[in-house]
C-alpha cells in the first residue's frame, strides 16, 4: 500500500492543470473518487483521492442520527424500491393518491369496470367441496337449487353434448361423462 501511495505522490497533479484536488485537509492529491455529502444529499458529492475516499467511506454512516424506528422504516421502504405497497388480496392501495380505475390504468372502453358473468369467475359458497364446485361450473350454476332445476339443466346439457347428436365433436364423449358425473354429485347434494 505504501508503494501505491508513493507512486501516486510522484504523479501528483500540478495546481495549474485544472484537475480537482482532494478535499481532505492538507491533501494535494488528485480527487478522482466521489462520496456522498450526506444522507439528504446523495447526489451531491465530496471528492477525494483513493486513500481518503476509503477512509471517508469507512467512517460514514448513512443511518447516523436516525432512531431505530426510522432505520426500520427506511429499510422496509428499500425492500420495495421506495414504491407504495398494500396488502396482498386488496384491489386498491387504499391511499388518497390511488384509485382502482384511475390515473395509473388507462381504460378508455371501461373494460375493467365490466362485471364478468362466466361461471369460472362467480363467487361460490366456501362450504362446497371441490367436486361440488366443479359440478356447479359444469352446470353453469351458482347454487345447486332444487331437484327440478338440476334435472332441467341436465336435459339441456345432454342434448348439447350427447355423442349421437348432429353437433357432436371428438370431445363429446368426455363432455357427456363430465355432465353425468356432475349430475350425480349435484343430485346427491340436493337430496341429502
Amino acid at each position: 500500500m505504501e508503494l501505491e501511495f508513493e507512486l501516486l505522490k510522484r504523479q501528483q497533479p500540478s495546481q495549474d492543470s485544472g484537475q480537482r484536488c482532494c478535499e481532505w485537509p492538507e491533501c494535494k492529491e488528485e480527487a478522482a473518487h466521489r462520496a456522498p455529502k450526506s444522507r439528504d444529499e446523495l447526489n451531491n458529492y465530496r471528492w477525494f483521492c483513493i486513500f481518503h475516499a476509503r477512509e471517508y467511506n469507512r467512517s460514514w454512516n448513512y443511518y447516523a442520527g436516525m432512531s431505530d424506528e426510522e432505520v426500520e422504516a427506511d429499510v422496509r421502504q428499500d425492500t420495495v424500491w421506495q414504491r407504495p405497497t398494500w396488502r396482498i388480496g386488496r384491489n386498491d392501495p387504499g391511499g388518497p393518491d390511488y384509485t382502482v380505475h384511475g390515473e395509473f390504468i388507462h381504460d378508455p372502453f371501461d373494460l375493467l369496470k365490466q362485471t364478468h358473468t362466466s361461471s369460472a369467475s362467480r363467487p361460490m359458497d366456501p362450504g362446497y367441496t371441490a367436486e361440488q364446485r366443479r359440478a356447479l361450473i359444469i352446470f353453469n350454476m351458482e347454487r345447486p337449487g332444487d331437484v327440478d332445476s338440476i334435472k332441467q339443466r341436465y336435459k339441456e346439457l345432454v342434448k348439447q353434448y350427447h355423442p349421437d347428436t348432429k353437433s357432436a365433436t371428438a370431445r363429446s364423449d368426455e363432455k357427456i361423462k363430465d355432465v353425468n358425473e356432475a349430475y350425480k354429485i349435484l343430485m346427491a347434494f340436493v337430496s341429502r
